[in-house]
């Protein structure tokens, strides 16, 4: 009888489920919208109850769109974006809003609004601060929980649970408490290789309760990726997703992390995979890159080390940007010619950025030379601050060398100029973890930003180094699935998976010659502007004036 594996993965915007075999081969996938609310404040929240409901549509869609029934499900794993969920003891939502919706019980990763407790953290000589690059990042658990504490008291103690949104999913389906290392590890300052919490740190940051009570809220039961959690999906969640009770849930990973598992394992040309020498990088709304090695390396200003937080076993490093596609979409918003640009996408039923795509293809089908359209146009994309190598929050975007031009050539020169700009963030972050003896022979893309040619040989060009994709269309799907096959025996470990499961597809080499010297050019002048800014944020004045 042949096996299937459903792999689940929350991103930002939405749900989305796919059904592979053994071999990793995509049968079908479905996609439900979830809802986010912005407020003033850098506040983003989210509903757990509606991404479940959105989480069982999805999954029951794609069972029945792959055509086969519930019991030839044998595995499933969930990934999730690094969102901190409260819920009571037993489960009801609990609001993190100033709102007071108890819908809303989920701080979105890219919520802000605990930058001031993240920078009062930060001033502080706390050891696990060695981990996440010398600094915590407001987009990680410990500065939201401490917000949470002082601006909405009576939730932080109403709360009977604070869970990773992967944790939270694995738990909703399984009844399991167990934690993945992947989330505690990387976003709540959990010590995976000693396998203990620091209740120092804690109690220093105005958290102690959470050690007092042994961490009980936060998790006490820590697995690596894949691990099987409890005796499977429980009734009732089996009833919700449309799959055989007691089907096997592997523990979960946070989405970028998925996106790794689903790419690294795939053999080279040469026949050969090691994941120690690739860098995963994901381009979605945010970005992120993400190296493996046998030891702990730590790099000031990049998340990490993490052990067995990605590979199980292996110390992951991980860098990126908090704003790459989104950052993208809203440069080409920003220039007088986009609603034109855009009445001809939908015309040709495009998004604006794909339709961007092909328009820049088309003047320039050697995509090696398509640089040449961001002619003087030069820009830092960092809208809302610098995740790596700089671990800076504050730092903003920076546009130079546009004129009065409001036409769609125009608009077409600064999309690539934005492109080239996040490659040259990502060559910062190569070139910081070089310096620290994390050498990268290959760089593996997925992430919905990264489907097209055009990007994929932008990153080779602008970061010099080779850059593939897996063979697979969903690659975090895939990855996610991995859980699964693991979490069902199918494979012995997460790793062999991930060599059975994945395969590699068409190479990006970097041109080289006068194309790197255009883009070194332009690599220098993007750390110019980069510090350019930090002078006028810091009340400095530039060397030239």
């Amino acid at each position: 009888m042949n096996r299937f594996f459903v792999g689940i993965d929350v991103g930002t915007g939405s749900a989305r489920a796919g059904v592979f075999d053994e071999a990793g081969t995509l049968l079908a996938s479905a996609k439900r919208p979830i809802t986010i609310w912005h407020e003033p404040g850098h506040v983003v929240e989210q509903s757990s109850r509606q991404i479940w409901q959105a989480v069982c549509d999805s999954v029951r869609e794609a069972v029945a769109s792959a055509g086969i029934q519930p019991s030839a499900v044998a595995g499933l794993g969930f990934d999730a974006t690094c969102s901190l969920v409260v819920v009571t003891a037993d489960g009801k939502p609990v609001t993190v809003s100033p709102s007071g919706d108890a819908d809303r019980n989920i701080i979105v990763w890219m919520d802000h609004r605990a930058a001031g407790e993240a920078a009062e953290i930060n001033c502080g000589q706390h050891e696990v601060l060695r981990y996440v690059g010398g600094r915590i990042s407001p987009e990680m658990e410990t500065p939201k929980l401490l917000w949470l504490k002082r601006n909405l008291p009576q939730s932080f103690v109403a709360a009977g649970h604070f869970f990773d949104l992967a944790d939270y999913l694995t738990w909703r389906a399984t009844g399991s408490l167990s934690r993945s290392a992947c989330t505690v590890t990387c976003k709540w300052t959990y010590l995976a290789h000693e396998n203990r919490w620091d209740g120092q740190y804690f109690r220093a940051i105005g958290l102690g309760e959470l050690a007092d009570e042994a961490f009980k809220r936060i998790g006490t039961d820590i697995v690596d990726p894949g691990t099987p959690l409890a005796n499977g999906l429980t009734e009732e969640a089996a009833a919700d997703l449309g799959l055989n009770p007691g089907t096997s849930v592997g523990a979960g990973l946070i989405d970028a992390h998925a996106g790794g598992i689903g790419t690294l394992g795939g053999e080279d040309a040469e026949g050969k995979a090691d994941v120690r020498n690739r860098l995963a990088y994901i381009f979605g709304t945010s970005a992120c890159s993400m190296a493996s090695s046998d030891k702990p390396v730590f790099v000031d200003g990049v998340w990490g080390p993490y052990y067995s937080s990605m590979v199980p076993g292996l110390w992951l490093t991980e860098g990126g940007q908090s704003a790459a596609g989104a950052a993208i979409d809203h440069l080409v918003t920003m220039h007088p010619a986009h609603a034109e640009a855009r009445a001809k996408a939908e015309a040709d039923g495009l998004s604006l950025i794909a339709w961007l795509d092909r328009e820049a293809t088309n003047l320039y089908p050697d995509l090696t030379r398509v640089a040449e359209l961001a002619g003087t146009v030069h820009v830092v994309p960092e809208f809302i601050g610098n995740r790596s190598p700089f671990a800076d929050p504050d730092a903003r975007a920076v546009i130079a060398g546009i004129g009065l031009d409001t036409d769609i050539p125009s608009l077409i020169s600064l999309y690539i100029a934005g492109l080239c700009g996040i490659g040259y963030g990502l060559r910062q972050l190569l070139d910081k973890l070089s310096q620290n003896g994390i050498a990268l022979g290959m760089i593996i893309a997925s992430g919905g930003a990264a489907q097209s040619s055009l990007v994929r040989q932008i990153l080779a060009d602008t970061t010099n180094l080779p850059v593939t994709v897996a063979e697979t269309e969903e690659p975090v799907l895939l990855g996610t699935a991995m859980l699964g096959a693991t979490a069902a025996g199918r494979y012995g470990s997460l790793q062999e998976a991930m060599g059975a499961m994945s395969r590699l597809s068409t190479l990006y080499r970097p041109a080289g010659g006068q194309v790197r010297e255009i883009h070194d050019h332009r690599y220098l002048a993007f750390g110019r502007l980069q510090e350019v800014e930090r002078q006028i944020r810091s009340g400095r004045r530039t060397a030239s004036s």
